[in-house]
């Protein structure tokens, strides 16, 4: 919580920064809200389920832990080979990166495979190295099932890889319901989207 807080007070957006995914103005706790470009965002309770994932440092973790060290969750799902959605997600998550300055180590960026027979750990910390990936975003592969029971605990599993679509996970702390976005976010989207979450926690 002090974390949250913490974020909440430091991330500074400035002028330039658009309001991104504003509410609709109707109701703005409404669990379904249709953002700019195309983008669908609503809030949605995920149970995170107990598997082990292997990041891209070759470590064997509980995907559990990974996500409820207290900081801030921004996640989505991409494999390496991937040359539609993919690069532009993991573009965006740059972007955010870049954005969140010094504060980048107080969130914590997530991006899972969703093919793991090829995702091998030193794949994903090539493919991680393309898109300047500091510290505080890991990447993150495992067995078929367990990447299988990722995938269906958050909504995102579609058959196959190839019918892989944009969806970006936001949460605030622990404990707390996740922000879903479905469509291509900005960076500056995902920024707001943080701030605002932070704010309301």
């Amino acid at each position: 919580m002090l974390v949250a807080l913490a974020l909440a007070a430091s991330i500074s957006l400035g002028p330039t920064v658009p309001r991104a995914l504003a509410h609709d103005g109707a109701d703005a706790h409404s669990d379904h809200h249709q953002g700019v470009q195309g983008t669908k965002r609503s809030t949605v309770d995920y149970t995170v389920p107990q598997v082990k994932l292997v990041r891209d440092d070759g470590k064997t973790v509980a995907l559990a832990d990974e996500l409820n060290d207290g900081r801030p969750v921004v996640m989505n799902f991409i494999y390496t080979t991937c040359t539609g959605v993919c690069p532009v997600l993991s573009s965006t998550f740059s972007q955010l990166q870049g954005k969140l300055g010094g504060e980048r180590d107080r969130v914590h960026l997530v991006s899972i495979s969703i093919d793991p027979e090829q995702d091998t750990p030193a794949r994903l910390r090539e493919y991680a190295q393309r898109y300047n990936a500091g510290p505080e975003w890991q990447h993150y592969t495992g067995t078929a099932a367990a990447s299988l029971t990722v995938q269906r605990a958050f909504d995102v599993y579609r058959g196959d890889k190839m019918s892989h679509t944009a969806v970006t996970l936001l949460r605030p702390a622990p404990g707390k319901p996740w922000r879903r976005v479905d469509g291509f976010a900005t960076g500056d989207d995902l920024l707001q989207e943080l701030h605002d979450l932070v704010a309301l926690n």
